[in-house]
């Protein structure tokens, strides 16, 4: 897909979407992110996943409003990308919604943080709904059956309900179909260190393992050598704007993995 062995996968927040205080408006955020676009395919970034990261608070299941106004978002991106291939993410838990999503806008990939592990989020309402049979069973109900998801396991900020090791994880989400797997750090702007991305490797087998937070120009090196790409997106800032020096920067370093 992305014409890479060593994806860099560039993330667009956007600013609060209709139905959430302090939305610039839809014609805004759409404008915000043909913006970060420009500045991700200056580099040129491989990928690019649209999140709804400043609705706050997050709900577990999308609006109707948001799933519109991230189609449309996702649409425009679509439409303008000139060579990076467009993904989306509607946060908190709603992979559903992301494949309805990406089906009505072309997008090629989605990624969800909860997929195969049971985990909570007690400001969130607790536990977290973990269903991949149903995902994948939906996404073929529809017709999605290209669109590549992108599973995290045992994602940052949220507590594991019961104990497993990062390969069984993988194992687990190779079993259920995953496209790719993603591997975080604690926190945002935390990576995993490489023996975790070594040990999702190990159960993920042949499917690839993608460094899914904190990869900035001081360790791209070392992680990508140990993954197989990476989603970057608070490094790749300046304030609230994606910054193409730092693009160019990360690019730099990944020309030099093995």
């Amino acid at each position: 897909m992305f014409g890479s062995q060593k994806p860099i996968i560039g993330v667009i927040h956007l600013p609060p979407l209709p139905g959430y205080e302090n939305t610039p408006g839809i014609d805004a955020v759409v404008e915000k992110a043909l913006t970060d676009l420009r500045a991700l395919e200056s580099g040129p970034v491989d990928g690019v996943l649209v999140e709804n990261e400043n609705d706050k608070p997050h709900r577990l299941a999308s609006a109707s409003e948001t799933t519109a106004a991230m189609t449309r978002v996702t649409r425009e991106l679509v439409s303008a990308a000139r060579s990076c291939r467009i993904g989306v993410e509607i946060l908190l838990n709603d992979p559903e919604a992301s494949l309805a999503v990406a089906l009505a806008s072309g997008a090629l990939f989605i990624r969800t943080d909860y997929f195969v592990d049971p985990m909570e989020r007690p400001e969130h309402g607790g536990a977290m709904h973990i269903d991949p049979e149903s995902l994948m069973a939906y996404r073929a109900k529809i017709g999605a059956e290209r669109i590549l998801v992108f599973a995290d396991i045992q994602v940052k900020y949220a507590r594991m309900l019961e104990q497993r090791s990062l390969g069984d994880s993988a194992v687990l989400a190779r079993r259920h179909s995953a496209d790719a797997i993603v591997v975080t750090g604690t926190a945002t702007g935390e990576p995993p260190r490489v023996d975790e991305i070594e040990a999702a490797r190990s159960g993920a087998a042949d499917v690839p393992v993608l460094i899914g937070s904190g990869v900035d120009r001081s360790n791209a090196r070392v992680l990508l050598d140990a993954g197989d790409g990476a989603i970057v997106g608070t490094s790749l800032k300046t304030g609230d704007d994606i910054d193409s020096t730092k693009v160019k920067e990360l690019l730099d370093e990944r020309r030099l993995c093995r």
